[in-house]
C-alpha cells in the first residue's frame, strides 16, 4: 500500500491503514487541510469538485464532498469530469479553489486528489507545504449546525468546455467536418468516453468508434498512454482503415495519437504538432520541461520564436510560460497546454488544434509525422543506496562535463551538439532518473550508459 504527500496533491492506494495509504481518514484529513488553505486566502468559500471514472471515484467523492460541506463550504459538484474541465470550471465558477479527484495515469487501486487555487491551476511549492504542514497539526475547524455548507451538482460544464474549445480562433470546424474523418477512440474506461465523443461530434466528426468504452474504472489495460498499452487501438485502427486513433489518460489530461498505419505518431510529438500548427498562425515562444524532445525547440525556431525549458512539473511549465509569455507549453507526455484557453494540460483543446492542422495540411497522419525530425529519448533509472550523497555525485558529475552547456534548474541537463542528457532525482522512489536524446537510438543508449557508469563510478568511489 502506499501514500505520496506532495506538494502537487495527495495520492494513494486504496484501503489498509490511516497514513500508510489513502483511507477514508487520509482522505477526511487532507481535504480539511486544503479547505482550512483556501479559507486562508481570503477567497470565497466556494469549491468546484469532478471526478474521473475510477471504482473508488464515489467513495472518495462522498467524502470529500461531505468534509467540504462541513467547513461551511458551498460546493459545485462536477460529477464524472476531466482535470482539464474542473480546471476551466473554477475559473467560470469564479471559486475559491477546486479538487480533481484522480489518479491520473495510475492503475485502478490508486486514486487521488488533485488540488487547484482560485485561477483553476495547480498550486506551487509553498501552497502545497502549507497545506501538508496544516494537515500534521491535525487542526481542524468545522461549521457549526447553522452555518453548514452546501452541494449544487452541475453537469454542463463538460459541455461548456467544449464551447469554449469551438470558439478558439485556430479551430476550424468547417474544414474538420468536410474531411469525412473516420477515428477511434481509447478512453481506457474513464471519463474520456463521455468528453472526447461529445466533443468529436462538436467538431463535426460523425463516423467515431469507441473502444473500452463503460465507464467502469476497471482499466482494460494499464492506463497510461504508452506504446505498450495501446497495441489494441494501433490493432483496431489498422483493421478498421480508420483516419486515425485517439488515447486519453483517466482525467484527459494527456493525448496520444495512432497514425492510419497503426503506427504511434509519438507522445513526445502530440505536443510538436499542434505547436507547430499554432506557431504558424501565432508567433511567439513555447516551455516543454527538461526531459521533452528537442523536437519542440526545433519547431519553434523554425517559425521565429524562442524555446524555453522548464523544470518537470506541470506546475513549472506553467510558471516558465507566463515568464516568457508563451503561445503554447507542455510536456512529451502528451500534455498540451494553451493559455488561450487555460493553463492546463487539456486533451480535448489537443484533439480539437491536431485536427484543424491534419484537415489543413492535406496529409495522412502518417505522412503529417514524418514531417518531423526523429528524435530518439533512452529513459533509464539507477537505484540509490540510502547513505548516497546525490548533491555530491551531482557536482562531480557537472565538473566532468563543464565544457558543455549545462542547466542545473531541475537536477542536471547536459547537452552535447544536438544530443542531451537530463539526470534528476525521483520525488517518490530512491532512484536517479536519466533520460537521454539523439536521432539515433544507439547513440541515446550509449550517451545515457556513459553517464550511468560515470555515477556507479562515482558511487563506488564514494563508498
Amino acid at each position: 500500500m502506499a501514500l505520496i504527500k506532495s506538494i502537487s496533491g495527495i495520492r494513494g492506494t486504496i484501503g489498509g491503514k490511516p497514513g500508510n495509504s489513502l483511507t477514508p481518514i487520509d482522505i477526511v484529513k487532507f481535504t480539511t487541510a486544503y479547505g482550512a488553505w483556501v479559507t486562508n486566502q481570503g477567497s470565497n468559500k466556494k469549491i468546484v469538485i469532478g471526478r474521473d471514472g475510477r471504482i473508488s471515484g464515489p467513495m472518495v467523492h462522498n467524502l470529500v464532498s461531505a468534509t467540504l460541506q462541513g467547513m461551511g463550504f458551498q460546493v459545485v459538484d462536477l460529477g464524472l469530469s476531466t482535470t482539464p474541465t474542473v480546471e476551466m470550471a473554477v475559473k467560470m465558477e469564479e471559486a475559491g479553489g477546486g479538487i480533481i479527484l484522480t489518479a491520473s495515469h495510475n492503475p485502478k487501486e490508486w486514486n487521488a486528489l488533485k488540488l487547484l487555487n482560485k485561477d483553476g491551476e495547480f498550486l506551487n511549492a509553498a501552497e502545497g507545504q502549507w497545506i501538508l504542514d496544516h494537515a500534521e497539526k491535525n487542526e481542524a475547524d468545522y461549521a457549526d449546525v447553522n452555518k453548514l455548507g452546501s452541494i449544487t451538482t452541475d453537469g454542463t460544464y463538460i459541455q461548456k468546455h467544449i464551447d469554449s474549445i469551438l470558439k478558439h480562433p485556430l479551430v476550424d470546424v468547417a474544414i474538420i467536418k468536410k474531411q469525412g474523418y473516420k477515428i477511434i477512440v481509447d478512453p481506457v474506461n474513464s471519463t474520456g468516453a463521455i468528453a472526447v465523443p461529445e466533443l468529436l461530434k462538436a467538431l463535426g466528426v460523425t463516423d467515431v468508434t469507441v473502444i473500452n468504452e463503460e465507464v467502469t474504472g476497471k482499466f482494460a489495460h494499464n492506463p497510461e498512454p504508452l506504446p505498450e498499452n495501446l497495441t489494441e487501438l494501433c490493432h483496431a485502427v489498422e483493421k478498421k482503415k480508420a483516419t486515425m486513433g485517439i488515447a486519453v489518460d483517466p482525467d484527459v489530461d494527456r493525448l496520444c495519437f495512432v497514425c492510419d498505419d497503426g503506427s504511434l505518431f509519438g507522445e513526445e510529438y502530440t505536443l510538436v504538432a499542434i505547436a507547430d500548427y499554432v506557431l504558424s498562425n501565432k508567433k511567439g515562444n513555447t516551455v516543454s520541461n527538461l526531459s521533452s524532445t528537442r523536437a519542440l525547440k526545433d519547431v519553434t525556431e523554425k517559425h521565429g520564436g524562442q524555446y524555453f525549458p522548464s523544470a518537470v512539473g506541470e506546475v513549472n511549465v506553467v510558471k516558465k510560460m507566463k515568464e516568457v509569455n508563451a503561445v503554447i507549453g507542455g510536456e512529451g507526455n502528451g500534455g498540451v497546454i494553451v493559455p488561450e484557453l487555460h493553463y492546463g494540460r487539456d486533451a480535448l483543446i489537443g484533439i480539437a488544434l491536431f485536427l484543424t492542422h491534419l484537415a489543413k495540411s492535406g496529409k495522412s497522419v502518417r505522412a503529417l509525422r514524418n514531417t518531423y525530425p526523429d528524435y530518439i529519448i533512452s529513459k533509464n533509472k539507477i537505484e540509490l543506496d540510502e547513505d548516497v550523497d546525490v548533491k555530491k555525485i551531482f557536482a562531480q558529475i557537472k565538473d566532468k562535463y563543464k565544457k558543455q552547456p549545462i542547466n542545473t534548474e531541475d537536477g542536471l541537463r547536459i547537452d552535447f551538439d544536438n544530443d542531451w542528457v537530463h539526470l534528476r532525482t525521483s520525488n517518490t522512489e530512491p532512484i536517479i532518473r536519466i533520460y537521454a536524446e539523439s536521432s539515433s537510438e544507439t547513440t541515446a543508449n550509449n550517451i545515457a550508459k556513459r553517464i550511468m557508469a560515470d555515477i556507479k563510478e562515482m558511487m563506488q568511489a564514494v563508498g
